[in-house]
């Protein structure tokens, strides 16, 4: 991943910054949507699970494509997989209940968190980097969370509204470092 920050050009930042504010639109609203739709396992519930999961695929494709040029982008396959897997895994979790919902969910967030960091640490030379940074290390903490939730009494998805919350406002900042950072030369 180390060689990615060397190669990755300044002119990805503007492209990468539209893709942050995208994603924190999407994140914003879709917390708000899985509030207003309670604690329940809805069919409008079960749609917004596993849209969140299949948004994250559509965006790492989005930012695979502007960052080609760059060099490896193989952080960003990785996180396309996990996210398919994990949309699949919450369609069919969502078939047996919040707790199982919420395995899933913690899993996809450990590894995708992870890949976060990782592709975060990777940029940090194009600035703007280090709340994905933080997002990431926040996401694997978080899906501990969800999973060790899972086994109380009345588990709850609320709980990833606030996820998405967070994870919405480090895209923001991101994007708002992005668009102050200067390329360091």
């Amino acid at each position: 991943m180390a060689s990615t920050a060397s190669a990755e050009p300044f002119g990805a930042a503007p492209a990468l910054r539209r893709l942050y504010v995208i994603r924190f639109v999407f994140a914003a609203a879709w917390a708000s949507l899985l509030l207003l739709s309670g604690s329940e396992l809805t069919a409008e519930a079960k749609v917004l699970l596993f849209l969140y999961p299949a948004f994250d695929v559509a965006a790492a494709v989005v930012d695979a494509r502007s960052a080609r040029a760059a060099g490896p982008v193989k952080g960003l396959y990785a996180n396309m997989a996990a996210s398919v897997l994990a949309a699949i895994g919450v369609a069919v979790a969502s078939t047996s209940g919040v707790a199982d919902v919420l395995r899933v969910w913690g899993a996809w967030a450990v590894v995708s968190g992870l890949i976060q960091l990782l592709v975060g640490v990777a940029r940090r030379p194009m600035g703007g980097q280090w709340a994905m940074i933080l997002s990431g290390g926040i996401s694997v903490l978080a899906g501990a969370t969800f999973i060790r939730s899972a086994a109380q009494d009345n588990p709850s998805l609320t709980t990833l509204a606030g996820y998405a919350t967070l994870g919405g406002i480090f895209f923001l900042v991101s994007a708002i470092r992005l668009s102050r950072s200067t390329p360091r030369h």
